[in-house]
């Protein structure tokens, strides 16, 4: 077989194949002869169709599967011999056929870029620290006495406020008529919890029991319900009964409850700590991996491949869909998505991809074995039983390609912390978790 490779544009290359006409022939006739032997065919017993009936009727298509076959294993040992990296699959067209007995197949590519990184001494990064405070633990004991607290009917004449359970009737309209999901009987929610639109809680809070109010409510343009997002509806809501919130005191029932192993206050406080250290800990993770990542890509030159833009273009489109499609979009397979929303973010991907696996090739910054345990015996410490969530990560290659995808990220992350000039930058704790 004959090869040659021919630049045509940055990273496109043009392969010439050459196969013997032969090669080919000999190829289907094996497999029309292997085919044959447990075809079945009316009017024949199996095993006993003639070559020639097997032939006109699956000729075509073994000749077809033969092609594909062959040709794409000249092409992969040509690319192998030549040493080419090829990023995407061929474009491969038949040429001609030579006096000779030869196929001639034209096969267009792209090859993986040489990608430069600059001294990275010369990146500035912002490091992003933050502690775990007192307010923080106060904040979460908060939330988990409201996960526990219970519900006691208010006096007849007492008005809802802040905090309390409702049990309400409403029917709400639009030019009229009343709207799906527009109306509900005996329907509790907590005032101020953010369960219903703020109109619907304003109007509810300081009425009694037995009182009925109507008023005015415009659905937000970007509200779930496509049918009445943007619009106006008037509703009328009947309060049947109040019920006021007692949240659990701070003791070692409610450490005992939450199945802390030192039943006490203390024991609770310092649990919710070590869990809001190892949740600070991601995030910061996270905040410095991207800023890390900006600098990277700064300082790398390199040539995209199409090929792999266009294949990150199609996940990243395909995930949007099937966002779309749990959202109860309607046709959300055929909604018209344009590419050029995408393409920054596809684009940057793949550069990224590409910059950090030359940093990773060039300074052995490979995921280890130990790193890797490490990761998942830290990611299920925070579980009931950490033993059956490290199993469940072990048990799967996906998985376990994700976590070493995560580890190498990290290794790349402390290489270029260590090389650039890296800025301290404290953040409280509410403005890291306020920040996604």
């Amino acid at each position: 077989m004959t090869v040659t490779v021919e630049t045509l544009e940055k990273l496109e290359r043009k392969m010439t194949l050459t196969l013997p006409v032969g090669s080919i022939q000999s190829e289907v006739q094996a497999r029309l002869k292997k085919l044959a032997r447990t075809v079945k065919m009316d009017g024949f017993r199996p095993g006993k169709v003639p070559m020639n009936v097997v032939s006109q009727r699956y000729g075509y298509s073994v000749h077809y599967e033969v092609m594909n076959d062959k040709v794409g294993e000249a092409f992969f040992n040509a690319a192998s011999q030549a040493k080419l990296r090829v990023a995407g699959q061929p474009s491969i067209t038949e040429a001609q056929t030579s006096p000779e007995g030869e196929m001639a197949f034209d096969a267009v590519f792209e090859v993986y870029p040489e990608v430069k990184i600059a001294d990275l001494s010369g990146a500035e990064v912002d490091k992003i620290s933050a502690e775990v405070t007192d307010s923080a633990i106060d904040k979460t004991l908060d939330i988990l006495r409201k996960q526990r607290r219970t519900f006691a009917q208010r006096a007849h004449d007492a008005p809802a406020q802040d905090g309390d359970r409702v049990t309400v009737d409403f029917e709400g309209k639009i030019d009229g008529e009343v709207f799906s999901g527009g109306k509900a009987v005996d329907f509790q929610f907590i005032v101020g919890d953010g369960q219903m639109l703020k109109e619907f809680e304003v109007a509810t809070c300081g009425m009694k029991a037995g009182e009925s109010k109507t008023f005015q409510l415009v659905f937000p343009a970007d509200y779930h319900g496509q049918d009445v997002a943007g619009k106006s509806a008037d509703f009328m809501v009947t309060l049947k009964k109040v019920e006021a919130a007692h949240l659990p005191e701070v003791n070692e029932a409610l450490a005992k409850s939450l199945g802390i192993a030192d039943a006490t206050v203390e024991g609770l406080r310092a649990d919710i700590k070590k869990n809001l250290e190892r949740e600070v800990k991601f995030r910061l993770l996270a905040r410095n991996k991207g800023a890390v990542m900006d600098a990277l890509v700064a300082k790398a030159e390199l040539d995209l491949p199409k090929a792999s833009v266009q294949a990150e273009l199609s996940r990243l489109m395909e995930g949007a869909r099937a966002d779309l499609k749990k959202r109860g979009i309607k046709d959300a397979d055929k909604t018209p998505l344009p590419e050029e929303i995408f393409l920054p973010q596809a684009e940057r991907r793949v550069r990224l991809g590409l910059v950090v696996s030359e940093l990773v090739r060039s300074q052995n910054l490979q995921a280890t074995t130990e790193q890797i345990k490490a990761h998942i015996e830290e990611l299920a410490a925070s579980y009931e039983k950490p033993s059956d969530v490290q199993q469940w990560y072990y048990s799967d290659d996906a998985r376990l390609a994700e976590v070493e995808a995560v580890v190498l990220e990290n290794n790349v992350t402390d290489y270029v912390l260590a090389q650039a000039k890296v800025t301290p930058k404290s953040l409280s704790f509410d403005e890291l978790m306020a920040q996604n």
